[in-house]
């Protein structure tokens, strides 16, 4: 059985106390029983986000209905204690509205990097100082290494796995009083710790969509919270020809390619750009996509005096590509795709995470060129 490193130090006089970030997962169970394996009193604390309908029964979700009970059960299995908070208006406030605002404003938006912002990173870092922890662990897959300067944020072991996008926004002061003892483990070894723990949730699926998006249908929930979203308008060629009428913004992303409806072309065409002001969806030949250089805005920077050089990523599933910062600008050395406003871009030194901001807008490469 692996044992996890907490990192809390040596030479207190007392029990350390452990508050656990459970969502009813596998992930943030095996963290709980790790911590409560350790000899700290560890005590499991979830947010109840959202209750929309079908996702309260729905496996694979997390902080609704069967998970809560999920998370419950596996506390009850370790014997540790396990508080429920309401935090389903400010989720809603910080997460759902800015997610359909988001689409309105033409962008992509990213809510899992907002949940982490708001809700579990904000939050949840107060309630665990308030419950006198002396540290507050996750489930996610990252590493927090020591380095000369102190805590860094490191991506984890296992690539296929690896969160490190999604986090960020991580401060400086909440890196010193996170934990993430899973970035070293597989994803495999994980799974197997918690059927020998005897977890319930062992077999439990990850969650693969948007939490708060039962069906996987965000654009009917956009539409059902900002009716405007559904306003059509025209499907505009760069190069001015109209060539059809779309269906509401929400319904297109940049370097979507699949369901413009436009027949009769000989070239496949792509979204290039959304434009909320004249409600047009800018489509264009796949070399319309290609990005020289990107403006951030909001940069969170957690590489200290870093000036080497650093990789870029600008998606989620995307690889990290060689960049440079100009400012408030991150310059591709090749042009890059699929980089959307709204989106995140994530730098690297390679494995430690530099920091990262939010795409505003993009410089095209023929523009460029």
């Amino acid at each position: 059985m692996i044992e996890a490193d907490f990192q809390l130090g040596t030479g207190q006089n007392r029990t350390p106390r452990i508050v656990v970030a459970m969502s009813g997962g596998v992930d943030s169970s095996v963290v709980a029983a790790l911590a409560a394996r350790s000899g700290a009193e560890t005590i499991g604390v979830t947010l109840q986000l959202y209750d929309h309908g079908e996702a309260v029964g729905r496996a694979g979700s997390c902080c609704a209905g069967r998970d809560i009970r999920d998370a419950r059960a596996v506390c009850d299995r370790l014997g540790i204690a396990h508080y429920v908070f309401d935090h389903e208006s400010s989720f809603r406030e910080q997460v759902i509205d800015d997610f359909a605002d988001s689409y309105l404003a033409g962008r992509t938006p990213i809510p899992c990097v907002k949940c982490n912002m708001g809700p579990k990173f904000t939050d949840l870092f107060k309630m665990a100082r308030d419950l006198g922890a002396d540290a507050l662990a996750t489930g996610h897959y990252v590493q927090r290494v020591i380095g000369a300067d102190g805590p860094e944020l490191h991506r984890a072991v296992d690539p296929a796995r690896d969160q490190s996008y999604f986090l960020f926004a991580t401060t400086s002061a909440q890196l010193d009083f996170l934990r993430f003892p899973l970035g070293g483990l597989p994803k495999a070894a994980v799974r197997e710790m918690a059927a020998e723990m005897g977890l319930g949730v062992a077999g439990k699926p990850d969650s693969q969509d948007i939490c708060f998006v039962p069906d996987g249908d965000y654009a009917s929930l956009v539409r059902k919270l900002r009716p405007q979203a559904a306003a059509v308008g025209e499907i505009v060629h760069l190069d001015g020809r109209v060539l059809g009428q779309h269906r509401g913004l929400v319904n297109y992303t940049v370097g979507q390619r699949r369901g413009l409806e436009i027949g009769g072309l000989t070239e496949p065409l792509y979204v290039v750009r959304l434009d909320p002001a004249t409600k047009r969806v800018l489509v264009g030949p796949r070399a319309a996509l290609a990005v020289a250089a990107a403006r951030i805005e909001a940069m969170n920077w957690l590489g200290g005096d870093h000036r080497g050089a650093l990789t870029a990523k600008v998606r989620s599933m995307a690889k990290p590509v060689a960049a440079r910062l100009e400012g408030d600008r991150v310059v591709f050395d090749a042009p890059e795709y699929g980089v959307a406003p709204g989106q995140a871009a994530v730098f690297y030194a390679g494995e430690r995470v530099l920091g990262g901001g939010w795409i505003a807008e993009t410089e095209a490469a023929l523009l460029a060129a």
